[in-house]
């Protein structure tokens, strides 16, 4: 009986985070128009950062309650099933192609994959310096964990400067109410916090019932509840014709999670020790997949049916791949 409880609190706290995310990013698409930003930007930072609170506040709640493996799984996997299934959906689900254009190919999608290389390099820094008892381990220290932060900064500055040449149409901001449209972020945030720490509690109880690993739950459990705010506001961008804020949206959430929201828990934690033969197949699973969706976004610049449902696909080998070494019928990093 206690199990199917924290089954139903798993449940609601997704729809809570739905919820929550659902205010907190249509706040701040409407501000992104209030303060004239361009497409770009409005998708890969302000809504980015809004429906990637969720990843945020999961690695936050895990670091204070001494689960880091449970957060860092929620964030590897959440991006994992950014890059394939979110796009993915949004090209199944709309008439015709996503439009992309050559800004967010050579500039978001090569900066996403320079985030995955700094977060790794941060990881084999810590093995090298920081070893840890165990075989190819290390401590990511708080230092250490400036290193990504440092590399979002220049992600922010380069987004600064587009925005320094852009004129906005003021009639797009006509009949906001800013005021209000804080209010809802605010209260979006609130939700968001409250439901995340009910569904980390909830995963992490039924994982110690069945002995199952943190970061394992993570990268299935809490990526898929997390990362469903990321995929209603890039479907939503994709069938309202904006192909470019729903791509940006994906990428940008992306370089926030790996660049942002592991080192805040790392900063919370004081440290985490790192498994690195975990960390890199991992990170090789991701770096193979964003090169994928650049592959399909760099052809015609645009994302097609065909190529939706070989992301989608690409994704269900993961899953298949992860469930094949959990159960122990492949060997590999994975802990059984």
């Amino acid at each position: 009986m206690p199990l199917l409880v924290d089954v139903g609190i798993i449940l609601a706290a997704t729809v809570a985070i739905w919820k929550g995310s659902d205010w907190l990013e249509a706040a701040s698409e409407r501000l992104a128009a209030y303060y004239g930003l361009p497409d770009v930007v409005q998708g890969a930072i302000i809504v980015a950062v809004g429906s990637s609170f969720p990843e945020l506040s999961t690695v936050v709640v895990a670091a204070l309650g001494g689960s880091m493996p449970l957060g860092v799984g929620a964030i590897v996997g959440s991006a994992i099933f950014n890059v394939l299934v979110i796009p993915a959906v949004a090209g199944i689900t709309t008439d015709g192609d996503v439009d992309s254009n050559r800004t967010l190919v050579y500039k978001e999608a090569q900066f996403y994959m320079l985030a995955v290389s700094v977060l790794l390099i941060t990881f084999a820094l810590a093995v090298i310096y920081y070893p840890a008892t165990a075989s190819l381990s290390g401590t990511v220290t708080r230092p250490l964990s400036t290193i990504p932060l440092a590399l979002y900064g220049l992600y922010v500055f380069i987004q600064y400067q587009d925005t320094a040449d852009y004129e906005s149409d003021p009639d797009t901001a006509a009949g906001i109410d800013a005021r209000r449209q804080w209010a809802f972020l605010l209260a979006g945030l609130a939700v968001i916090l409250v439901a995340v720490e009910n569904l980390v509690h909830s995963v992490g109880v039924i994982g110690r019932t069945f002995g199952l690993d943190e970061f394992l739950l993570g990268v299935t459990v809490l990526a898929a509840a997390t990362s469903l705010p990321d995929t209603l506001v890039s479907v939503r961008a994709a069938r309202d014709g904006n192909g470019v804020t729903s791509l940006a949206n994906v990428l940008g959430s992306n370089t926030f999670d790996l660049l942002v929201a592991i080192p805040a828990g790392v900063l919370i934690a004081g440290a985490w020790t790192v498994d690195f033969a975990m960390a890199v197949p991992m990170f090789g699973v991701l770096t193979g997949a964003t090169v994928l969706l650049f592959t399909a976004l760099r052809t015609d610049l645009a994302l097609s049916t065909p190529e939706s449902y070989a992301l989608l696909a690409a994704y269900l080998l993961f899953v298949a791949w992860v469930v094949a070494e959990t159960a122990g019928l492949v060997g590999g990093i994975l802990p059984n």
